[in-house]
């Protein structure tokens, strides 16, 4: 499979461009790659660990660039990472065994259900809001159960961490998507790890992505920090309600 011809390769690494740029956003971006990967031809677990391995390339540069403009407090947030790697790798490993007809159909609820609220909420902004949990237990709950989502499923696991952030932490949405990229890159980096080590990843298409994810992800987390809220709040809401179509469609 990875003698992919050089036009697929060309809509392989333009695809992942711009899913990279809308995932530093507001996540989302898998919507955009894992779809384009199937209709490539490749199986579906194989497209599963190649998307891991490209969207990893994204999400570290996304992480990076927040935490250069201080947006990622990263020694708080030490507990959440070992917690979403562990999260991430029980779910990858776990995958075959659990009720996905369920979540097919809870997902695209939750989705819609967190885009109105981002919509609608006069809370979700630049600004600081009441925090629920400590780090510790915002670790032990959000980080972990996201990440074995992440590692199982993934669709709309971006819009999930944020809105965890914004309304267990009490993080502006600036800094939730920044905190997000850095859990995502986590749970990402695990679950290949997992897929590596089985022997599923197609690594010639994925590193050719995911050189086009840096280049998406780095303007797109640029423009975020730019413009904050007036730029992520739309587009969040647009990426969960997209993703909520898809999963509903198929």
């Amino acid at each position: 499979m990875e003698s992919i011809g050089a036009d697929i390769l060309i809509i392989l690494v333009l695809t992942a461009g711009l899913g990279g740029f809308i995932d530093a956003i507001a996540g989302g971006g898998g919507l955009l790659t894992l779809p384009v990967l199937l209709w490539a031809g490749i199986p579906p677990v194989q497209a599963l660990a190649t998307n891991k391995l490209q969207g990893s390339f994204g999400t570290f540069t996304a992480t990076v660039n927040y935490a250069r403009k201080g947006h990622l407090p990263l020694n708080d947030l030490w507990p959440a990472v070992f917690l979403t790697l562990v999260g991430a790798v029980s779910g990858t490993l776990l995958v075959q065994h659990l009720p996905g007809n369920f979540l097919n159909n809870l997902i695209p609820l939750l989705l819609i259900a967190f885009s109105l609220y981002f919509l609608f909420s006069p809370k979700v902004g630049d600004n600081r809001s009441a925090q629920r949990l400590g780090m510790l237990s915002f670790a032990a709950t959000a980080g972990f159960c996201l990440g074995f989502y992440d590692g199982f499923f993934g669709p709309g696991t971006g819009s999930f961490m944020t809105a965890a952030f914004i309304l267990l932490l009490g993080w502006s949405v600036t800094s939730a998507v920044a905190g997000t990229k850095l859990l995502n890159f986590t749970s990402n980096l695990s679950s290949l790890a997992v897929f590596a080590l089985a022997g599923y990843v197609l690594w010639w298409p994925g590193l050719a992505m995911g050189l086009a994810q840096i280049a998406g992800a780095w303007l797109g987390s640029h423009l975020a920090i730019r413009h904050g809220a007036q730029l992520i709040r739309p587009v969040l809401v647009m990426a969960s309600l997209a993703i909520s179509l898809k999963l509903l469609l198929s």
